[in-house]
């Protein structure tokens, strides 16, 4: 059976989508979460052409090779930094119509988002070369090291 199924699929793309679907289903396989929602194909195309022009500097680190790449390097910045910021005024855009459209819950869900975006860590080491995780070790460590 499993040889009539493969010389019934004459397209390559065909026995590359029944792989990836068996291993899903078979293997329990799942495609990870993009944490980034405003990175698309456009900008992995952005980063291709990046790591292409990498590339080429470092087989031939000429001058001009070295000018392309820091011309490719602003581009692709300039890029994802737009693709950012079209993507923070859609969602301050979606809160907006949350409010107005009286959606209490979906409202406060945003503003929660935005908040929990940065969560600063305390990697504070004592004398050991342990971490201090607990809030009275780290002050004690602070105290010390600023006296």
């Amino acid at each position: 059976m499993g040889m009539q199924l493969w010389r019934n699929l004459s397209d390559s793309k065909d026995i590359e989508e029944n792989i990836k679907t068996s291993a899903k289903e078979n293997l329990c396989l799942y495609e990870l979460k993009q944490h980034k929602p405003w990175f698309n194909r456009e900008c992995l195309c952005f980063l291709d052409e990046r790591k292409q022009a990498k590339m080429q500097q470092l087989q031939d680190p000429g001058e001009n090779n070295v000018d392309n790449l820091n011309n490719v390097r602003c581009e692709d910045s300039r890029h994802f930094r737009n693709r950012k910021k079209e993507n923070l005024k859609a969602k301050i855009d979606e809160l907006e119509t949350n409010s107005t459209l009286k959606n209490i819950r979906e409202y406060y869900r945003g503003i929660n988002n935005f908040k929990k975006v940065y969560l600063p860590r305390t990697n504070i080491q004592d004398e050991k070369g342990d971490l201090v995780r607990d809030s009275h070790s780290i002050l004690a460590r602070r105290r010390n090291h600023f006296s």
